[in-house]
């Protein structure tokens, strides 16, 4: 069974990947919404698909489509360490 770091860990990497400077750092602080994200929208779907494909392999199903998602103040997407709370949270909640 993985750990919730090692799944916070793998989320980081995802983005790192998609983001266009490599230089870039990817942390919990690091912005997915808004004017000083490193994704544009099409990267932020990719990104949801990958974690789509990842939560299938682990098990559960990951819900990136709720009301909240694109609110600037409440959205899932606000940072990579909100992302990867969230989809923590519906693993562990799929257990």
């Amino acid at each position: 069974m993985l750990t919730n770091h090692a799944i916070v860990s793998q989320i980081y990497t995802e983005v790192s990947r998609l983001i266009e400077d490599p230089s870039q750092e990817v942390s919990g602080d690091t912005p997915l919404l808004g004017g000083d994200s490193l994704l544009d929208s099409m990267k932020l779907v990719e990104l949801c698909l990958t974690l789509e494909d990842k939560a299938s392999e682990w098990g559960f199903e990951f819900d990136w489509t709720s009301d909240a998602a694109m609110s600037k103040s409440r959205s899932m997407f606000r940072t990579a360490g909100s992302l990867a709370a969230e989809f923590i949270s519906q693993m562990e909640a799929k257990k």
